[in-house]
């Protein structure tokens, strides 16, 4: 057996530099208008809202007509709808305006049965309506509609806690309207939008990502470990029964802020820096304390 031989080096002689690391591959993520569209390519965004422009730019459209987007499905999929991180493999399938449509909502009890989420980029959409509610007993109403003003007042640029405020202080018995906006409907190209089998799945847990950021550059990171995907489901389920939204990437964070915090209050304090002056009830926060693995 041979030894590769090992240099000599002089005493007192400087170390060799260190290698510089390799330079990451440019990353390039694959795109289609959800309703039919070619493939298009794009690169160089680092928060949602750059990520839309870069879309537009590739289908002539405004960023504006950007809905939401979905991750490996152009159907209107709530359970993939693309967040703060995408898969370094996930194609990437934006939902634009379709028609706009007015409903006359009365509201018989406190609860309309909405969760509403946002898209990061100004427009709060409706993500889940609940069996048997208020608003599951209209049928022009329908998950994945934006809501772009209640009572003519536009709603665009609030955040979809905000939305769920205004809809849960509206009075009982007093009707309301709603002006919603549908994502655009696929004809006959659907069967041209889907790649693959591996189109429709979804990136297994632990793969890198990019994680997108409101602020500063967009950072590497490794997928979500099992236990940290269970208590951001927890918290999920907790903001929408405290506050009617559902949002995966929020509830991330607050899972972060909980494991950064040392104790309830210090939360309590995290969360309103988080959400601004949105209250958050003791319950809530006593829950989510709980959620993270926390307990009194």
């Amino acid at each position: 057996m041979s030894l590769c031989p090992v240099p000599h080096k002089e005493p007192g002689a400087p170390e060799a530099a260190a290698r510089p690391p390799r330079p990451r591959p440019r990353l390039v993520f694959h795109t289609q208008l959800a309703h039919g569209s070619p493939t298009g390519r794009i690169e160089g965004f680092t928060n949602v809202r750059e990520l839309y422009a870069k879309i537009a730019e590739v289908f002539g459209i405004s960023p504006t007509e950007i809905l939401f987007c979905t991750l490996n499905t152009h159907k209107v999929d709530m359970q993939k709808l693309l967040g703060g991180q995408i898969g370094l493999e996930d194609f990437i399938f934006a939902h634009v305006r379709g028609e706009t449509k007015e409903v006359e909502v009365t509201k018989t009890e406190d609860a309309l049965g909405l969760t509403i989420t946002d898209n990061g980029a100004g427009y709060a959409f409706i993500k889940r309506i609940k069996e048997g509610s208020i608003i599951n007993r209209l049928e022009t109403v329908c998950v994945g509609d934006s809501i772009e003003a209640i009572n003519d007042q536009t709603i665009v640029g609030c955040r979809h806690y905000e939305v769920a405020r205004m809809l849960r202080e509206l009075p009982r018995a007093q009707p309301f309207t709603l002006r919603l906006v549908q994502p655009k409907k696929a004809f006959d190209m659907i069967g041209q939008r889907t790649r693959s089998g591996k189109a429709e799945g979804r990136v297994a847990s632990g793969k890198e990502t990019l994680r997108l950021r409101a602020t500063g550059a967009a950072t590497f990171e490794e997928g979500p470990s099992a236990t940290e995907e269970v208590a951001a489901r927890r918290v999920d389920d907790l903001l929408e029964s405290y506050m009617g939204i559902r949002d995966g990437e929020l509830a991330a964070s607050m899972v972060e802020t909980a494991r950064g915090a040392g104790s309830a209050a210090a939360l309590a304090s995290a969360l309103a820096a988080l959400l601004g002056d949105f209250a958050f009830p003791e319950e809530f926060v006593a829950q989510l304390w709980a959620a993270v693995g926390h307990h009194e």
